[in-house]
């Protein structure tokens, strides 16, 4: 394929490419959003590189959506997204044929992966980071009554952080310890934080 006669147009072909293929994770399109993602990724990929370079820089840019999809599915910490996303911010800036290209290409990257955010406002979310944020509360005001005892006492207590939350880490209350997760917050070790939610057996902590 020829190149793009405007570098600015690598900017619409990943933002675009990015926006629907981050979508097609967090919401459940049936993957209509995937293969409209797909598609436009690999125009951009063609449209500069050779057959060979164009799996290689391919590879590498999926192999960053899958990080993305398995820190969200399995370790939610963050630390394999952030890899992730530097992957494919890589690939598609590498993969330019000027500097000027490979910015507008790599901000596509960026504001595509922010803008995927608001399909969740539209469209049915997946399961997927459910954990990180207590999304689907089971509370008594909804006919459900999940919450332990022991644990709903916890909510408004004091608690000291014994492992760095990232987020999810290890608290210790009234001498004993537990499992809990700080919605996305980094809190380091040894932090004085507040329980503010329960949800079953998951604690919600927030820097007091």
């Amino acid at each position: 394929m020829e190149p793009f006669s405007s570098d600015w147009i690598s900017f619409i072909i990943t933002g675009l490419g990015t926006l629907f293929l981050l979508g097609e994770v967090l919401v459940n399109m049936k993957g209509f959003f995937g293969l409209l993602g797909f598609g436009f990724i690999t125009v951009y990929f063609l449209s500069f590189l050779e057959p060979g370079t164009f799996i290689l820089m391919m590879v590498i840019y999926l192999i960053g959506l899958l990080l993305i999809i398995i820190d969200g599915k399995l370790l939610n910490d963050g630390t394999l997204a952030v890899i992730g996303a530097v992957c494919m911010v890589l690939s598609v800036g590498l993969s330019s044929p000027n500097w000027t290209a490979g910015l507008y290409a790599v901000i596509g990257v960026v504001i595509g992966g922010a803008c995927s955010l608001m399909f969740l406002k539209v469209f049915k979310r997946r399961d997927m980071w459910t954990k990180l944020a207590l999304v689907d509360q089971l509370t008594e005001d909804k006919g459900y009554s999940t919450m332990n005892v022991s644990y709903s006492e916890l909510v408004g207590k004091q608690a000291v952080t014994m492992t760095d939350m990232r987020p999810v880490g290890t608290i210790k209350v009234d001498g004993a310890e537990y499992s809990a997760v700080s919605n996305g917050q980094w809190i380091p070790k040894d932090s004085v934080v507040k329980i503010t939610q329960v949800d079953g057996t998951k604690i919600l902590v927030t820097v007091k």
